[in-house]
């Protein structure tokens, strides 16, 4: 016959495994290994030290730790289960796409596409960096200043636009260029499809780098050939201090600079500027 405390403590050992075996079949490896605090804990108050989690047990959650851990996780595939379009118009449509995350659970992302890209292409547009070059002149950026309805204001912006069909990137940034701000270039280097806003849309963007000889004639006075709808003024600044003349811009008149050109501008500051100084320490 058991005693009352060797009934008690058996009772107990039928309650814990009880326990276990129900939380191990919700997979709750979590919430079991809160119950065996709260048990330990409990022990350790009366006196005992008792040891809940067999070895067999402890291997198990170590591997489930392992195999949870945050580099697995992030490195999940995620899957694209469907796309629908909720509403379309000329230029850009609103879509609904239904996806998988790293954890298994079924997730809806809304998205702003456009209608204009052509099948098989990688990006919708491509950007244009335009140095120019002169005679006994600094080399200046060649921008444009026009309205953009979404955003209500005037936008300060490399030039750009649309990649045409059976066009390259590079053969349309030297289009986008002459037809906004008149100039002929040529090819520096273009980069790969760099994309835009990614949590907004799918929209990717060539950038490519063009060099203006402004000593030629045809650089010389150059003209404008805008389609039609399109209203664009060319503004010219000074590469070696085109931050600064950025800021005076929206401080005069206001205006929103695109990120590309404020990025790309940032950039030549901290190019330019001297490397921190580590002080001097007196010991």
């Amino acid at each position: 016959m058991f005693s009352a405390n060797q009934r008690s403590g058996t009772e107990r050992n039928v309650r814990r495994e009880r326990l276990l075996r129900l939380l191990a079949r919700e997979n709750g490896e979590q919430r079991i290994r809160g119950v065996l605090l709260l048990l330990t804990r409990e022990s350790r108050r009366r006196g005992r030290k008792v040891n809940f989690v067999p070895r067999r047990r402890k291997e198990h959650s170590l591997k489930m730790e392992k195999e949870a851990s945050p580099e697995d996780l992030t490195s999940a595939q995620e899957t694209i289960i469907k796309e629908e379009t909720i509403t379309q118009r000329k230029w850009v449509k609103l879509d609904q796409t239904t996806y998988v995350d790293p954890t298994g659970q079924t997730r809806i992302w809304e998205s702003v596409k456009r209608t204009t890209r052509k099948e098989g292409g990688s990006a919708d547009g491509v950007a244009v960096i335009p140095v120019l070059q002169r005679t006994l002149h600094y080399d200046c950026m060649v921008l444009v200043k026009q309205f953009r309805p979404p955003i209500g204001a005037f936008c300060l912006e490399f030039p750009a636009g649309l990649i045409d069909i059976n066009e390259t990137p590079e053969v349309a940034a030297l289009r986008e260029l002459e037809e906004e701000t008149g100039y002929k270039g040529d090819i520096l280097e273009c980069s790969p499809a760099l994309c835009l806003d990614p949590g907004l849309t799918n929209c990717a963007s060539h950038i490519a780098t063009v060099t203006i000889n402004g000593d030629l004639p045809v650089n010389l006075k150059p003209k404008q050939k805008p389609e039609e709808g399109e209203f664009v003024e060319v503004v010219t600044l000074p590469k070696n201090d085109l931050m600064q003349r950025i800021e005076e811009l929206v401080a005069e008149e206001h205006l929103i600079v695109d990120a590309k050109l404020y990025a790309y501008a940032l950039a030549l500051r901290h190019a330019s500027d001297q490397p921190f100084q580590v002080p001097f320490m007196k010991f």
